[in-house]
């Protein structure tokens, strides 16, 4: 028996600013539109500091400095690989925000959060982003075979 699994590696990054206010993608995706901060991908031979910082720069036009990992989010995709989103959070940045073909970018109040439409489950994301006792979200099949959640 193998204990190597298919993977595909993602990140998302908070960007805050000290005075209150974070950084955040209006989606423009049709696969998970809303509200949300922005990341994607790793790409082959790139470190995963590297992926983040490098995805936050093409969507958002900031360099970011120091990303620190704060959580995962996993979950089975429909083609059976487990599916990871690093999370980071950092408040080095230097740039100017510039929107991206991602989405809309621009800074909000983080207590106004909720009055913005969310990415599907962005809500219960941004838990594990700002607990320090909280460092996964873990979507699994539950009994009946539809989707369930644990923040752990």
């Amino acid at each position: 028996m193998t204990r190597s699994e298919l993977a595909i590696f993602t990140n998302m990054c908070m960007i805050y600013d000290g005075n209150g206010n974070i950084l955040v993608q209006d989606r423009k995706s049709k696969d998970w539109p809303g509200i949300t901060f922005p990341g994607g991908h790793v790409e082959k031979q790139e470190s995963f500091v590297e992926s983040v910082t490098r995805e936050v720069l093409e969507e958002t036009g900031l360099t970011i400095k120091f990303p620190k990992l704060c959580g995962i989010k996993q979950f089975q995709d429909k083609n059976g690989a487990r599916y990871i989103v690093l999370l980071y959070k950092t408040k080095h940045y230097t740039g100017d925000i510039q929107s991206s073909e991602e989405g809309e970018i621009y800074w909000i109040k983080r207590e106004d959060l909720l009055k913005y439409p969310l990415a599907n489950d962005f809500e219960k994301m941004v838990e594990i982003f700002e607990s320090d006792r909280l460092s996964e979200f873990y979507y699994f099949e539950d009994d009946k075979n539809d989707w369930a959640f644990k923040l752990l």
